[in-house]
């Protein structure tokens, strides 16, 4: 039979819109519609799903590209304020913030322009950076960030990550760094302890400005120096291996040719050698994990303990450096330079331990022994045993000493990793220019101190600035304490 005489063929529009419109209210079965219109279920099917796209269609809302979201009133004020967030939230250099105007908004201006834009608000952001009070900063960390071959140097506060300090200089010795710890003195910087590297430089200035104030080690860099000694010693002894099986390959080679001698000396010479490298790759791997996850953990020893362990992983270092693993003695030596200062944070932690032991009037064991949990991982068996037997000697005060272990060991910091933090972000700015210059240092340190964190691994600080965790105290959006005011939907 020809399609085109077939009843469904010649059904006028209108009347496909009734059946459609017959599927779509269900009043009827598609069985009985098919044989009282003589056409196919299938038929049927389709004409109510193009009346559903239909209806679809009719009743969408206009499209998003197209729909007016709102109206934006654009002043001299919000170009300027634009430019600044450009250049500080999105990074933009001083020609992309001019060719962004230019095709977005077909406002031609110079950079000559920008540059003075950025220059009004450098001497603003100056102000309030010199107006902060530092006198809530317990333990500083510092150290010495380059931008080419100029060091920067930068001082922030472990707690809440305000930037205090963040000053190029010539140099970097006593005398710089004397005289910027004096001038932050001025603001109120007291802390009762800092952190720094083993640089000379930051150390005698310390002496210099603020005489025997404690200037703890910097786990951070030592620790980095060992996991690179790790590394290279395992790359020796993987090029001993190496070395070996060539050799053992050519000795089968000239075994075939009745030469098997030539190789011999060689071949017990290269096996020696990679059992003398595998040996002592292994052995500097277990102490320094020993050093890493045991001494220098902060759940670990006593401070006294810790030191005595400290000078039995010295020792053992120093009978494994040889002429050929030079590595190991430069780690020793930074060792057994840095030993005291890298474990002052320990003789913190003891004193608070100590402190939460005489507020709840029980033993330092178990303090230490809660202090201790944090060694095991909270999915695991050993944890949740230790848990249960500490809950069962502690049984009315176990959960208020947990939680003042955690608060003394969160407030002990190791490390001075939050300026390396500081130095990967400063990175995103520091190479679109050549040259950084105090107002521009100035700028950076204003808006990182008082942006707000929009995620962190410390819940507390989410929706905060680094200014309002180290005060305590709100304060204005960045842009307002710019003096500018911010656009507001109506």
């Amino acid at each position: 039979m020809n399609q085109n005489y077939s009843p469904a063929a010649q059904l006028k529009p209108q009347q496909r819109q009734q059946i459609a419109l017959r599927v779509l209210t269900k009043q009827e079965t598609i069985s009985g519609m098919a044989e009282e219109e003589r056409v196919s279920r299938k038929f049927l099917y389709k004409q109510g799903h193009i009346a559903q796209n239909a209806l679809t269609l009719a009743f969408e809302k206009p499209k998003a590209e197209k729909e007016v979201l709102f109206y934006l009133p654009v002043t001299q004020k919000w170009l300027s304020q634009l430019i600044l967030a450009l250049i500080l939230t999105c990074h933009s250099s001083y020609r992309g913030v001019v060719e962004l105007l230019r095709d977005l908004f077909d406002y031609p201006i110079s950079i000559g322009t920008v540059h003075n834009q950025v220059g009004e608000a450098v001497q603003k952001a100056r102000k309030i950076n010199q107006s902060e009070d530092l006198s809530p900063i317990e333990a500083s960390l510092l150290d010495e960030i380059f931008q080419g071959n100029r060091p920067v140097l930068a001082g922030v506060d472990a707690r809440s990550t305000y930037c205090f300090l963040l000053e190029e200089a010539e140099h970097r010795d006593e005398d710089t760094w004397g005289y910027y710890l004096l001038e932050a003195e001025e603001r109120g910087l007291n802390p009762e302890y800092t952190i720094a590297d083993g640089g000379k430089g930051i150390r005698a200035g310390q002496r210099a400005a603020w005489g025997d104030k404690p200037c703890h080690g910097d786990l951070w860099h030592i620790f980095n120096q060992g996991e690179a000694l790790c590394r290279h010693l395992t790359q020796k002894a993987q090029g001993t291996t190496t070395r070996r099986m060539e050799l053992e390959s050519l000795m089968e080679k000239a075994k075939m040719k009745g030469e098997g001698h030539k190789f011999s000396f060689k071949l017990g010479r290269a096996r020696q050698a990679e059992e003398k490298a595998l040996k002592i790759a292994s052995e500097v791997k277990t102490l320094f994990y020993w050093l890493r996850l045991d001494i220098l953990s902060l759940a670990g020893p006593v401070h006294k303990e810790r030191m005595e362990l400290m000078d039995f992983i010295i020792s053992e270092l120093k009978i494994r450096e040889e002429g050929s693993y030079k590595g190991i003695k430069v780690f020793r030596k930074a060792l057994s330079k840095q030993g005291s200062t890298l474990l002052a944070f320990s003789a913190v932690l003891d004193q608070k331990l100590q402190e939460i032991a005489q507020v709840f009037d029980t033993s330092l064991y178990l303090v230490r022994s809660v202090c201790l949990l944090a060694k095991h991982k909270t999915s695991s068996v050993d944890y949740w045993r230790e848990w249960n037997r500490l809950h069962h000697l502690l049984p009315n005060k176990f959960h208020l000493i947990l939680e003042a272990v955690s608060e003394a060991m969160a407030t002990t910091p190791r490390t001075s990793s939050l300026v390396e933090n500081l130095n990967s972000r400063l990175r995103n700015y520091f190479f679109l220019r050549k040259q950084l210059g105090s107002g521009y240092l100035d700028l950076l340190r204003f808006f990182l101190n008082h942006r707000t964190f929009m995620r962190s691994r410390h819940p507390e600080r989410v929706g905060k600035s680094p200014a309002e965790l180290m005060t305590g105290q709100e304060h204005p959006h960045w842009l307002e304490l710019l003096g500018f005011e911010r656009f507001q939907k109506a």
